[in-house]
């Protein structure tokens, strides 16, 4: 298994990190792929990215809940580590209209300037839109010139949304959410096929019933699989065979 979003870089970790890569392993989750936050973010997913090669693969990005005033300086941090480094993709990016809408137009500008990143280092994009499918599909849509593609993470539209998305030449990323009651993906899931699925989990955040409320992890990943399989009438096996393919694929690993 992959997970496609992952930030085991973070405080959330530093007390037993080493066994928790481990317990990934168990799980047979071979890659976790990690979404920068901002600048202060860095130091700390590099540096796991270099004692865990193997393992864990780091993005680069801007995420749009910490794009403040003067958060240009951010964007160029962001443009020159994409320049001098290999990263599977630029994320963490997009729009959120959740948490803080006074700096929406602040948000619509980074999103925009990192989607042309993407074009400019040929790299897939992971996307935040929560509260904010519309808006993040209509960026896409306007910039859209065949060289875009990547994921919409914790993906939380309409099923018709997911149907534009798809038709973007983007994925869908499915984590702990699918397993909560009122989580409402039974019926994107039964008719999304599963060429257009990626796992991911955002631990340390969304733990999958029956850890939820507690911390994520990847090696929860099992739990999403399980409810994949299940929602869908495939074998576990299969879930893991094509999501793993289909992020191999996205994010050229």
């Amino acid at each position: 298994m992959i997970d496609t979003h992952a930030h085991i870089y973070l405080e959330e970790f530093k007390a037993d990190r080493e066994a928790m890569l481990e317990r990934c392993r168990q799980q047979g989750v071979e890659k976790i792929l990690m979404p920068n936050i901002d600048s202060s973010t860095i130091d700390d997913l590099l540096e796991l990215e270099s004692k865990n090669p193997a393992v864990c693969v780091p993005m680069m990005g801007l995420h749009p809940c910490y794009v403040k005033k003067g958060f240009e300086k951010d964007l160029y941090l962001v443009e020159e580590w994409l320049s001098k480094k290999k990263f599977c993709a630029v994320g963490e990016i997009g729009t959120d209209l959740y948490w803080d809408k006074s700096l929406w137009p602040e948000q619509q500008e980074a999103f925009e300037v990192q989607l042309n990143f993407a074009k400019k280092f040929k790299l897939p994009v992971s996307i935040h839109s929560r509260e904010s499918t519309e808006e993040a599909l209509g960026f896409i849509e306007k910039l859209q010139d065949g060289k875009l593609a990547g994921v919409f993470h914790c993906y939380s539209g309409t099923l018709a949304q997911a149907e534009r998305a798809i038709k973007l030449g983007f994925h869908l990323g499915i984590g702990g959410v699918a397993t909560f009651k009122k989580g409402e993906l039974d019926d994107l899931l039964k008719v999304t096929d599963l060429k257009h699925i990626v796992l991911e989990t955002d631990s340390p955040y969304l733990a999958p019933v029956p850890f939820r409320g507690k911390r994520n992890e990847p090696s929860y990943l099992q739990y999403v699989v399980e409810k994949i399989a299940n929602v869908k009438h495939v074998s576990i096996e299969e879930v893991k065979r094509q999501t793993t393919q289909n992020a191999i694929t996205i994010f050229n690993l």
